[in-house]
């Protein structure tokens, strides 16, 4: 067996499920999750119907390029999100979601073979993140958060040692769990540093489209851009359907960036057999030819946190994210900071699941940064996620006063 495979940490939902596994919630509630991040407002029907009406599609194998018209369509898309102009046969490629084009881009782009090979990350983070770098044969190196900048990643504090060893850099923005954007300056600040030291920059945006304020979250491609660096310089940004079009079982997103990290990684994808069934190549061109479900969905989100957000803040420390579906809070003092009691309590008496942040966090320079946080993700209907808030305002109440 693949010894790397021992270097993997369990999953969060993993711990979670051992961490309820002996409790038995509150029946005079009915069960609520605001555990998992998995969308789960309408599918729109147009991606529905391309389906229905590309099935003779099963009948041939994919190439791993895609077809040139859903590259087509989603060098549209960043035309007119971000106002960019991405050549589509060298700079696009379609994934099977973020999630596995974040794992083999990592296969991708790191050499093992050069002594302390690193991959910096956020933390908090997204696990595969992590799971990509030790799978590659590489060692990780957590970037540290700040609180007051919504938990924003410090990357002047990443020590030079380390930068000099790093060969990757994950990038998620909208954050995970925090949904803090990046600025331009911190964009600036990264790829400077990339230049000087060569890593290359992965940027996971799959929450892009959800966000609460006029102006829509800064993108890295965009950053780039914005900075003279038209070539994209040692820059994948990586974005998903599953978010933006409520397609999570879809799997389908893309990659775009820098031609020269394009050209290997689909040779990469070629061998590891991820071609995109024709199918959801047609599902996938409809939804990203198309806006008007996107601003819909957006509207949703915006109800839900307008409502929510301001109940949970009387009792908790939380606040409106910059944008992404999730809300990142600290736990009340009466609590002792840990978030892991919070949770199983919370399920115990109101059966509501929420997420320990420190299941999605490691322990580096001296703590960890989701210690003492919960992540609520609010994916269940407006109404649902109004009586959790309620569910959670009342339990927190019965533990203070």
């Amino acid at each position: 067996m693949n010894p790397l495979l021992s270097r993997l940490q369990p999953y969060p939902f993993e711990r979670l499920r051992q961490l309820h596994a002996d409790i038995t919630p509150n029946p005079a509630y009915k069960p609520i999750s605001l555990g998992i991040g998995e969308p789960r407002h309408a599918t729109p029907q147009l991606v529905k119907d391309a389906l229905t009406a590309s099935l003779s599609g099963l009948a041939s194998y994919p190439g791993t390029l895609g077809e040139p018209k859903l590259r087509q369509a989603m060098a549209d898309w960043l035309a007119r999100r971000y106002s960019l102009k991405l050549d589509p046969a060298t700079q696009i490629l379609p994934v099977n979601g973020s999630r596995e084009a974040l794992f083999s881009l990592a296969q991708t782009v790191l050499d093992a073979s050069k002594p302390g090979a690193t991959v910096v990350c956020p933390n908090p983070f997204y696990q595969i993140y992590e799971g990509a770098a030790l799978l590659a044969g590489a060692q990780t190196w957590f970037a540290p958060s700040v609180p007051a900048r919504n938990f924003g990643i410090d990357w002047a504090a990443v020590p030079a040692e380390v930068w000099a060893k790093t060969q990757l850099v994950f990038v998620c923005s909208p954050g995970n769990p925090t949904g803090a954007v990046m600025n331009l300056a911190e964009w600036k600040l990264l790829f400077e540093l990339s230049d000087r030291y060569g890593f290359v920059i992965a940027s996971d945006e799959c929450y892009s489209e959800i966000y609460f304020r006029d102006e829509a979250p800064l993108g890295g491609l965009q950053a780039a851009s914005q900075l003279g660096r038209h070539d994209f310089k040692n820059l994948i940004s990586l974005t998903s359907l599953s978010k933006r079009s409520n397609v999570p079982g879809l799997r389908s997103g893309f990659v775009a960036g820098d031609a020269a990290l394009i050209k290997p990684f689909l040779l990469y994808r070629t061998y590891h057999g991820s071609a995109m069934s024709p199918i959801v190549q047609a599902a996938s061109t409809a939804a990203w030819g198309d806006e008007q479900h996107v601003v819909d969905n957006r509207a949703m989100y915006r109800e839900k946190f307008a409502k929510v957000t301001p109940m949970l803040s009387v009792v908790m420390d939380v606040a409106l994210p910059d944008a992404g579906f999730y809300l990142w809070a600290a736990i009340p003092e009466v609590f002792k900071g840990s978030d892991t009691a919070f949770s199983r309590e919370l399920l115990a008496l109101y059966n509501v699941v929420v997420l320990p942040g420190s299941y999605l966090a490691r322990d580096a320079q001296g703590h960890n940064p989701g210690a003492g946080r919960i992540r609520m993700a609010l994916v269940a209907e407006t109404a649902e996620c109004v009586e959790a808030a309620e569910r959670i305002v009342q339990f927190i109440q019965s533990k203070v006063h």
